[in-house]
């Protein structure tokens, strides 16, 4: 049996005045190893299931453990084993690619020649030594997102994060940011857990996917699994339509 390294039972996320709750019952099982992509229109309550998981919101109810750990009872020892990739770009505009990464490892407890290696190993390892000592303010917003994905991965995580992390790029950057992402899973064995507008990029990268709306989980699978559940549909787009009559959009 495949090992879980996030469990969620029956998660409720009620915030105070709504008429609804945000998540709504929702129950994952993230198998260690495998990339797993929450896709919804907006409004699903991605974002907020992924604030709850990097403790940044509480929960109303339910249970959820990461890495065998319970969440409410061990939270700063989860936060060392996350990397947690925002949707906003979480940089110094005025500081260098490098100083960023040093800052972002010091918060991470990382320091000396173990922080040292670990910036130059990353920056090296995606081909951005000639761009390190330059502001980020300089920077596309293609390069922009792969340094604050490389911020999320100095501590070696066993799970990542990624709220949008291709948002704004254009083609050839999402290209060379999904594989960037495919060698931390392939070659580094890196959890991966993500939301994406981007439903044929989904529909290749995931191995499995839920659909969720209203905070509820419509539908579970592996992408190409799914459609072959269902002849009539030819995408993985489709069949998001279908279940929520939304299109996935941008904000």
């Amino acid at each position: 049996m495949s090992e879980s390294i996030i469990s969620i039972e029956n998660l409720v996320k009620h915030y105070s005045g709504a008429s609804v709750n945000a998540v709504d019952g929702l129950s994952l099982q993230i198998i260690k190893g495998e990339v797993f992509g929450v896709l919804g229109p907006n409004g699903a309550g991605k974002t907020t299931l992924f604030s709850i998981l990097s403790g940044i919101l509480p929960y109303t109810q339910g249970q959820i453990s990461v890495c065998n750990l319970s969440l409410k009872h061990n939270l700063e020892a989860i936060k060392y084993k996350l990397g947690v990739v925002p949707q906003e770009i979480a940089l110094y505009p005025s500081l260098s690619a490098k100083d960023n990464l040093l800052y972002i490892g010091r918060m991470y407890g990382l320091s000396g020649r173990e922080l040292e290696d670990q910036v130059n190993y990353r920056i090296h390892q995606f081909g951005l030594s000639e761009i390190q000592d330059k502001p980020v303010k300089t920077y596309s917003g293609g390069m922009k997102r792969r340094i604050n994905l490389l911020g999320g991965i100095l501590h070696q995580p066993e799970v990542l994060l990624l709220d949008e992390p291709t948002e704004g790029m254009d083609v050839q950057s999402r290209a060379v940011m999904m594989e960037m992402l495919q060698k931390l899973n392939k070659e580094e064995g890196m959890t991966i857990l993500y939301t994406s507008h981007y439903l044929e990029q989904a529909e290749v990268f995931c191995d499995r996917v839920s659909i969720i709306n209203h905070g509820k989980q419509l539908m579970i699978g592996n992408p190409k699994k799914l459609l072959l559940e269902h002849p009539e549909l030819n995408s993985l787009e489709e069949l998001f339509l279908k279940l929520t009559g939304k299109a996935i959009v941008s904000q």
